[in-house]
């Protein structure tokens, strides 16, 4: 696998194949440990990992605290550091989502303020407001880049036509989705808009939150408090038939002697120079995992093998349940 770094859009930033999604970093998928997210963040670099993902929603602030804390110190310019605004708090309800133009210059400051730092390089709006128009609310984004506090602009979760609306406000650099072997529709769909316009891709839960690594077996094995449980994709009916799917990357991992998650990660790097997945972890040793997935060669059968038992629309169940569905592909 082609270990050099891939350019973000028509950005200056270009980074490692592989980057760190930092959300499980906050209590996304279970108790989490500040000091052992602060080490894992640490090892990724040390491991040349370069592309950090953070936002404002994770921890509600938190990730990006612990973000800042884990730069400190001299490694804030061995990274491109990314973060999204967009997503409010709603307690006891689903999020809500502000894209107005005052928000996005207060989000961005306080952004700024928890991850100690005068820019932020990649900067996402994270869910699509439906209610701004995406021209209005880009519009402060790119006045954000003309006052140096971003350098280059994302969006995440929104469908082609608001990518090209948005595109022609300001360069886009990367829109990000969620894309792995088992979700696939949304993403190959945007990814022929990307294309056209020279935008990177950056494909979080490249993993299927973990369902392609084999690490889940049943419900039972969802810790207590971790998010998945939420998610309809791991509910029991569902569950096993994605399972059932699943074989198809093992029986590819038996044969290049790795892991079923190395496989997943090699067959989206394989997909194009302009996709940059970004799983996240809270172990220093499923990094070194992911990792690896760049020595993983994989042919053009074997590619073949796995688009096909695994294609477009073969997972059973939502990505996520009824309310988040309703902000995502906007």
């Amino acid at each position: 696998m082609n270990k050099d770094f891939r350019k973000l859009g028509g950005s200056a930033l270009s980074v490692f194949p592989i980057g760190l999604g930092c959300m499980s970093l906050s209590g996304a998928y279970g108790k989490a440990s500040d000091d052992e997210g602060i080490a894992v963040i640490h090892h990724a670099i040390d491991r040349g990992v370069t592309f950090l993902d953070s936002s404002d929603m994770y921890g509600w602030g938190h990730n990006e605290s612990l973000l800042g804390k884990a730069l400190a110190g001299g490694r804030r310019d061995k990274v491109v550091l990314a973060t999204k605004f967009g997503q409010t708090q709603r307690p006891g309800g689903a999020n809500g989502v502000d894209g107005r133009p005052a928000y996005v210059q207060q989000a961005c400051e306080a952004s700024l303020k928890r991850l100690g730092v005068d820019v932020i390089d990649l900067y996402y709006q994270h869910r699509v407001d439906p209610s701004v128009p995406i021209e209005d609310t880009v519009g402060a984004m790119a006045e954000l880049v003309k006052q140096g506090k971003v350098r280059a602009l994302g969006l995440s979760e929104a469908r082609p036509e608001t990518i090209r609306r948005a595109h022609k406000v300001h360069p886009i650099a990367a829109v990000q989705s969620e894309y792995s072997l088992l979700y696939r529709v949304d993403a190959e769909e945007t990814l022929k808009t990307t294309r056209a316009l020279g935008i990177s891709f950056v494909a979080y839960s490249p993993l299927g939150r973990s369902l392609l690594t084999g690490a889940v077996r049943q419900a039972s094995d969802i810790p207590e408090g971790d998010g998945r449980g939420r998610h309809p994709r791991f509910a029991a009916d569902n569950l096993a038939q994605n399972l059932q799917k699943v074989t198809a990357i093992e029986a590819v991992a038996a044969d290049k002697g790795c892991r079923p998650g190395q496989v997943a990660l090699a067959w989206l790097l394989a997909q194009g120079p302009d996709i940059v997945p970004i799983p996240g972890t809270k172990r220093a040793a499923r990094v070194d995992e992911n990792l690896a997935a760049l020595d993983v060669v994989l042919s053009d059968v074997d590619l073949a093998r796995l688009s096909s038992a695994l294609p477009p629309g073969a997972a059973a169940g939502t990505r996520y349940p009824e309310a988040g569905m309703k902000g995502v592909y906007l």
